[in-house]
């Protein structure tokens, strides 16, 4: 298991997920709230890993140049960060559009169900069959 993770299981632990998970969580929050592209996070996940990898390298005497731990760490983050990108998108463009859409569960929004404006008419399918 430590031949995978680079370091033992408690160093991973600490170090890749609470210390640069915090870190890609924060850096997907930052790309969503700037309507930045997901595809940035593939950017910047390397990037983390490899400080993160160099971080247990020099604290806890890991290994630096390999290519799996390297490659796991990087799965990691890049996931951290996506998924806080996903919730943060869903909920920015909620309240930055609240007349356009409405929550359809943490990673989605649909189009709000409601007229757009009291003036408009209701959609017909919104109306109730004749009688």
């Amino acid at each position: 298991m430590e031949s995978l993770l680079g370091a033992s299981v408690s160093v991973f632990v600490g170090v890749t997920l609470i210390l640069f998970g915090g870190t890609a969580w924060l850096t997907g929050q930052a790309l969503a709230g700037t309507w930045r592209p997901a595809w940035q996070g593939f950017i910047y996940a390397p990037l983390l890993a490899a400080v993160d990898r160099f971080f247990i390298f020099a604290l806890f005497e890991g290994e630096l140049l390999s290519l799996p731990p390297y490659l796991l760490h990087v799965v990691v983050l890049l996931a951290v960060m996506l998924l806080a990108y996903r919730l943060t998108r869903a909920r920015k463009m909620v309240s930055q559009y609240p007349w356009l859409y409405e929550r359809a569960g943490p990673f989605n929004w649909r189009h709000s169900r409601q007229p757009k404006s009291p003036m408009e008419p209701p959609a017909e399918e919104e109306l109730p069959p004749y009688r």
